[in-house]
């Protein structure tokens, strides 16, 4: 994941910040707690691809 990348890209539901989990390869919103996955070096960015963090465990 490019850094410049995760620099501009913002949660579509808060525009809140993402923190980019390398291991899930996933980018994460505390505040809405949701993660997006990221597939093929792209972030999915549709809110129906999220996980919800309150409800699924990660993937290991």
């Amino acid at each position: 994941m490019d850094t410049r990348l995760l620099d501009i890209l913002v949660c579509p539901i808060c525009k809140g910040p993402l923190e980019h989990d390398k291991k899930a390869k996933e980018l994460i919103c505390k505040a809405d707690r949701l993660a997006y996955p990221i597939r093929d070096g792209i972030p999915i960015m549709w809110a129906d691809q999220a996980r919800d963090l309150q409800l699924t465990p990660a993937a290991d």
